[in-house]
């Protein structure tokens, strides 16, 4: 579904990511692991079209992105939610659903006022459907910048789900969250993955990282230094040395 091929992003003499190659096939969840500043989440930025990428290929279903405006590439299917959470504080938790919906009747502004004129009931009921599955059903007329942060968490969740993604880039979901919370995610990544939903998993809490993927890649100084099955990944002397803490 999604491979990269000799992916780099530099900051002037920073090669924050420097030829990265991964793939990632439809259905899987992969995780990408690496200490801070690694450049695990300037990968997912240049995937999600935040960043161009400095050299290298970047193929979604076998479409070249690289060209691709941000918006084109959420248009494809490729949805994101963000290390620093970024929703819109002064909406209502329903109201940030509503706007982050990708329907391809919304690409003319004639459809997209028939919406929020009309309100139509198939968008309540997929609206009500991811507020049901984030848990927030009873939050739905709050202001998001009112709720506490674990609920930002899933609102955040939730809103990226909103654009029905083929591909969720997760860039680090567990962070500042509780174990009871870690392991809510856990099941709702779980659930995501039964639905069809491939994901590429960016997170420090290794619990939730080994407890759910099929495969992780290991960043370090922007380079690609181990991938393998969780086991295999725990496994690594690399790895230990690089990551993991081990001798």
């Amino acid at each position: 579904m999604l491979e990269l091929k000799g992916l780099s992003r530099h900051f002037g003499g920073v090669k924050a990511v420097d030829g990265l190659d991964l793939s990632v096939r439809e259905g899987e969840i992969v995780g990408l692991i690496g200490p801070n500043g690694s450049g695990k989440s300037t990968t997912v930025n240049v995937i999600a079209g935040l960043f161009p990428a400095t050299s290298g290929e970047i193929r979604f279903q076998g479409e070249d992105l690289r060209s691709l405006a941000t918006h084109k590439r959420l248009q494809l299917g490729i949805a994101r939610t963000f290390q620093n959470i970024r929703l819109f504080g002064q909406l209502s938790v329903w109201q940030n659903l509503w706007v982050a919906q990708n329907a391809p009747v919304d690409h003319a502004r004639r459809g997209f006022f028939a919406r929020w004129l009309g309100g139509q009931s198939g968008v309540r009921a997929e609206i009500a459907g991811l507020l049901e599955f984030s848990g927030l059903a009873h939050k739905q007329d709050e202001l998001a910048a009112n709720l506490a942060f674990g609920e930002q968490r899933r609102l955040e969740l939730a809103r990226a789900l909103a654009a029905k993604p083929k591909l969720l880039l997760l860039d680090e979901p567990a962070a500042g969250m509780n174990s009871e919370e870690v392991g809510q995610l856990r099941g709702r990544i779980l659930k995501l993955r039964a639905q069809g939903i491939t994901i590429l998993l960016i997170e420090h809490v290794m619990e939730l990282v080994m407890g759910v993927t099929d495969r992780i890649a290991v960043l370090n100084f922007g380079q690609k230094i181990a991938e393998g099955t969780p086991a295999e990944i725990q496994a690594d002397p690399l790895v230990r040395k690089a990551y993991l803490g081990g001798a």
